[in-house]
């Protein structure tokens, strides 16, 4: 016999309301709830359950709450229905109390899906009960209402153990357009979360497209640890760039003359009193003219006629201030270095070899009568005359009329990224420094940065040997037109040397924003979504302090993914952070974050971290943190409508990143636990000749005796 709606609304009714506040409502349970499983809700389900559901009625359909802790109190007498007797032994009764945190309403929405009603999940508490409500327990369509709730929930992530299996999926605007951060210790499945939602997401677009064509997605997946090299190979037209390129694998590319200025000093170590300012202009000059990668006669015609229109400027502003206020000796300096490089120039431009050695006259003329010495070896200048500046100020005019006119503009700005080679990039320093007679203190700065790019291995990164464009690089590393050259680019990382892995990750990233800023600015405020993920996170992400005068190549990187985080919604760059140690990422990024997916977090400081990112009426749900299995997390925020415990879909073997632990027991014993045999051979004296860059073409075939 069918239950009438009274009467199956009443069975599914648990308890009471004793207590209601704003962010806590305590239940007193009846006797006749479940005490292990409830059977009254559809099919059999647990009950009562940490952070369970449950329903509360109100004038708008039913409030939704989560059960926080669940304890028992003893009472003198059983607070009851239909228990009025007391008897006459007053003997202590024990009742069940549940304490709940309140999400938000769940509405009936008017009709039925599948024969079933239809309901709708709203976050947010308009009205709350009073004491003495009834609690209910949700029915099976009621609990994936609530779960599943929400518009455009097109990337199904896994499903809720705690919603009857209810199928948790997610809605991509949401979650990477406003940032995500999966955090949680090693092994509790970050990873393949990570490469799960690039996965799930692409194959639900690729669905949703219906011609079977590749999505126009673009995924660029920073990887320090080298694991997600073959995850997604089997994904068409993957991208993978790492420092020693093989069959697959595409050799990584930054170049140098990307970089800027900031990103310069701190690779130098530029102190910011002289270094810096020098090495600012030396940038400047050397992207104006191109360095030594003018090798045309065209080009180098414009490089001779940039620093004469240089010098002239120089001046005629020192005739306008008067002689009288320009520092001689710094002025004459500047004059010889000027000397220095005409002379060293002078004969690639023989048809103005007249011209030219009219110039050199006039500046020898004037530097050798104003040149002292005193006391020996130590030089100085007097004051120059107008006369002396006049004659080099007209030499100068006929060599640059001859050339084309004077160039006024200073030239691109020194965070232009054009091209220029890292040898003429030293030379320059040297040149301003001798003309700002300040070759003492950029001494160490240019050495600096001759002995890091002597290195083979960051020469190989980001030096001259192999020159690639600007549109080519952003073809290949974000993606080309309708991402026809694939969507994911894997950017592996693992091999470059410390000393500027920092540097690289952070000029990456941020010429990925500054292309996404100049796409919005060229297409009438349109946008080009793009995801840039960042695993271990805590290495590049991490918290610095800003009151230092000299910032480190760390803080760089951290400062880049800084200016992400808070602007980059607005140019379609999405931020996804994996990180095992949120307590050291960035205050910065981890508050623009606005959806969070928690794995398994054991460290007291983390925990103390992640309780700080939600709202108090929540934090009962962050106590399973410590306790999470592997593949299980809770994903909240701003892509969820209410925080929900998921189990992550599985992805095959095949497909996770090589995060595994390493298998000492297997390669112990010798094999697996199916039994299989294990073997690891090793041949250090080809881990050695690879290490050491040494050619073994000739030396057979010993290399196999490395596979396992």
């Amino acid at each position: 016999m069918s239950l009438s709606p009274l009467a199956y609304a009443d069975s599914l009714r648990i308890g009471t309301i004793d207590f209601v506040s704003p962010d806590e409502i305590k239940v007193l349970l009846e006797i006749e709830a479940p005490d292990g499983v409830a059977l009254n809700t559809g099919t059999p389900r647990p009950f009562p359950r940490i952070n369970g559901y449950v329903l509360i009625p109100s004038d708008e359909g039913h409030l939704v709450a989560q059960v926080e802790w669940i304890t028992i109190e003893r009472s003198q007498y059983p607070k009851r229905r239909g228990m009025q007797d007391f008897g006459l032994v007053d003997l202590p009764y024990p009742l069940r109390k549940m304490s709940l945190n309140p999400l938000g309403c769940l509405f009936y929405d008017g009709g039925e899906a599948s024969g079933k009603e239809k309901y709708r999940f709203r976050r947010g508490v308009e009205s709350y009960p009073t004491v003495g409500d009834s609690v209910l327990l949700p029915t099976q369509n009621q609990l994936r209402a609530i779960v599943e709730s929400g518009d455009n929930r097109h990337v199904m992530i896994g499903t809720s153990p705690l919603a009857a299996n209810a199928e948790v999926s997610i809605d991509p605007d949401r979650l990477f357009g406003r940032h995500l951060a999966v955090l949680g210790n090693t092994g509790s499945g970050k990873s393949c979360s990570v490469a799960g939602l690039i996965r799930w997401s692409m194959n639900a677009a690729k669905k949703a497209r219906g011609d079977g064509s590749d999505p126009n997605a673009r995924f660029i997946v920073l990887d320090p640890n080298g694991e997600y090299a073959n995850t997604f190979q089997d994904m068409s037209k993957v991208r993978v760039f790492a420092v020693e390129p093989g069959e697959g694998i595409e050799q990584l590319q930054v170049p140098l003359w990307f970089w800027n200025s900031a990103e310069w000093s701190a690779f130098a170590q530029a102190s910011g009193k002289t270094q810096r300012p020098i090495l600012r202009r030396a940038l400047r000059e050397v992207r104006a003219t191109g360095g030594s990668l003018a090798d045309t006669v065209e080009d180098k015609e414009i490089t001779l006629r940039r620093r004469m229109s240089a010098l002239f400027i120089q001046l005629q502003a020192a005739s306008r201030n008067g002689l009288e206020k320009t520092e001689e000796t710094k002025f004459g300096f500047r004059l010889k270095a000027y000397l220095d490089d005409i002379n060293a120039m002078k004969t690639e431009f023989g048809k103005y070899a007249e011209q030219i050695v009219a110039v050199t006259s006039a500046l020898e003329s004037a530097i050798d009568s104003t040149i002292k010495e005193y006391p020996p070896g130590n030089h100085y200048f007097r004051a120059f005359t107008e006369n002396h500046i006049a004659a080099i100020r007209d030499a100068i005019e006929v060599l640059v009329n001859e050339l084309g006119g004077v160039v006024y503009q200073e030239g691109p700005d020194e965070n232009c990224p054009l091209p220029f080679n890292s040898t003429s990039f030293a030379d320059q320093i040297d040149l301003v420094a001798q003309q700002e007679n300040a070759t003492q203190f950029v001494d160490f700065l240019v050495m600096r940065i001759r002995t890091m790019l002597s290195d083979s291995d960051i020469r190989s990164v980001m030096g001259d040997d192999n020159q690639i464009s600007l549109d080519a690089w952003l073809r290949d590393y974000i993606g080309d037109s309708g991402a026809s050259n694939g969507s994911v680019s894997v950017i592996d990382l693992s091999l470059v040397p410390a000393e500027v892995v920092h540097i690289i990750t952070a000029v990456i990233a941020r010429m990925t924003l500054e292309a996404q800023q100049r796409y919005r600015k060229l297409n009438h405020g349109k946008t080009l979504p793009t995801v840039l993920v960042m695993e271990e996170a805590h290495t590049f992400i991490k918290r610095y302090k800003d009151d230092a005068e000299n910032q480190n190549s760390a803080t760089i990187c951290c400062q880049v993914f800084e200016k992400i985080a808070r602007e980059g919604r607005k140019f379609g760059l999405g931020l996804v952070l994996s990180s095992q140690r949120p307590s050291e990422l960035s205050p910065t990024v981890l508050s623009q974050c606005n959806s969070f997916l928690m794995h398994r977090v054991s460290n007291d400081r983390d925990q103390d971290l992640v309780h700080k990112l939600v709202p108090d009426n929540l934090r009962g749900l962050l106590r399973d943190l410590p306790s999470l299995p592997s593949r299980h997390a809770i994903l909240l925020g701003w892509a969820s409508e209410l925080p929900v415990l998921v189990q992550m879909s599985a992805l095959p073997e095949h497909h996770r990143p090589k995060s595994d632990d390493p298998d000492f027991w297997a390669v112990w014993s010798g094999k697996n636990s199916s039994g299989e045999k294990v073997e690891r051979k090793v041949n250090w004296k080809v881990i050695a000749d690879d290490w050491q860059k040494v050619d073994t073409s000739d030396q057979g075939q010993d290399s196999e005796n490395n596979n396992g």
